[in-house]
């Protein structure tokens, strides 16, 4: 059949769903038909019946998922890691959380960025319809009245003007940027280069170094929880997502550690990937055998970390905005209306 792009929702729904059906005792070839039956899109239909298919002709569910070409490598390696351990349930389970988890914090992001750049856009549209169309009505009743805008009011009419000249340009600009944010907010490929690109230059400081971290361990914790050697789920957890030159460069290290016999934590706390305090809990875990249970824990703690930093810079960013964008405001109308009371003074 047709290589079909599958989403991230989908994704998490289709392991929270094969991890309920394995847990209620339905074998994979029958819970893929009971999919397939429900399902209202074909193109995943087909897909769905395919892997059916190919299940009940003795294959396994990650054979099956490798040739259709529609799965991610990961998923595939996780699935397969949970049929030779007998843990295919635990590992649906762990990447289900892993691509929820993920969801909600992209969206938490789409949202951050969204509004303040909404908020920005339509302020600096009203500062553009004060300049171009406002003012010229102002000067127009200066020069009935027998005056004309002098000092800051003449300067930013000039502005205004200048805009106005502009507009043809600043139109083909602005359709080309819309054109390229449409490409990007709908071709999943292009966005993930647009992303990936970014973390690569950007993502070692700030707020998106928190992201990272927060998705790094979300990955190993899945990884972990599906039952993957430790240097093969750190190793997973390394390429799942793509991060600045500094960041890949700890991975590697704390990898080359844990090659070399020195235990998770230890490797973790040594590069710095993680604070002291998670990498003592994961310590103790490890130590008690709840290790991949600390690991979620540390996961989620992490992400509501990067959750929090990315609500405290929203909050600073929009009063930002508006106080910038109102004082400009305020400064071009007192910029107009102070000469004029003056020459109604006058004439009063």
């Amino acid at each position: 059949m047709k290589r079909i792009s599958l989403s991230d929702e989908y994704l998490s729904a289709f392991t929270l769903q094969m991890s309920l059906l394995l847990h209620a005792g339905i074998n994979v070839a029958d819970g893929l038909h009971l999919l397939a039956e429900d399902e209202k899109n074909k193109s995943i239909k087909e897909l769905l019946l395919e892997l059916a298919d190919d299940v009940d002709d003795g294959k396994q569910l990650s054979e099956a998922m490798e040739n259709s070409g529609c799965f991610p490598s990961y998923m595939v390696n996780m699935t397969y890691t949970g049929e030779m351990t007998g843990r295919g349930e635990e590992s649906f389970k762990a990447m289900a959380e892993h691509y929820e988890s993920q969801r909600q914090l992209n969206d938490r992001i789409r949202r951050a960025v969204t509004y303040p750049l909404v908020l920005l856009v339509l302020m600096l549209l009203i500062i553009g319809i004060l300049l171009v169309k406002v003012l010229p009505i102002f000067n127009t009743v200066y020069q009935q009245l027998g005056g004309q805008l002098t000092g800051m009011a003449a300067g930013l009419l000039g502005v205004g003007e200048g805009l106005k000249n502009s507009l043809p340009v600043l139109g083909v600009i602005l359709a080309i940027v819309l054109l390229a944010v449409i490409i990007i907010g709908c071709v999943k490929s292009v966005r993930y280069k647009v992303e990936r690109g970014y973390r690569k230059h950007f993502g070692g400081k700030g707020i998106l170094k928190k992201v990272g971290m927060a998705r790094f361990a979300s990955a190993l914790s899945m990884g972990m929880m599906s039952g993957l050697p430790m240097e093969e789920a750190l190793e997973m957890a390394m390429n799942f997502n793509e991060e600045a030159d500094a960041t890949k460069a700890r991975y590697e290290q704390c990898l080359s550690k844990l090659k070399d016999g020195e235990p998770i934590a230890g490797a973790l706390r040594d590069t710095e990937i993680f604070a002291p305090m998670y990498c003592r809990m994961l310590a103790l875990g490890v130590r008690s055998g709840a290790g991949d249970s600390i690991m979620e824990e540390i996961s989620k703690r992490l992400e509501e970390d990067a959750v929090n930093a990315i609500d405290d810079r929203v909050s600073r960013i929009e009063p930002t905005i508006v106080i910038v964008t109102s004082i400009i405001v305020g400064i071009i109308l007192l910029a107009v209306m102070l000469p004029l009371m003056n020459i109604m003074s006058t004439i009063a």
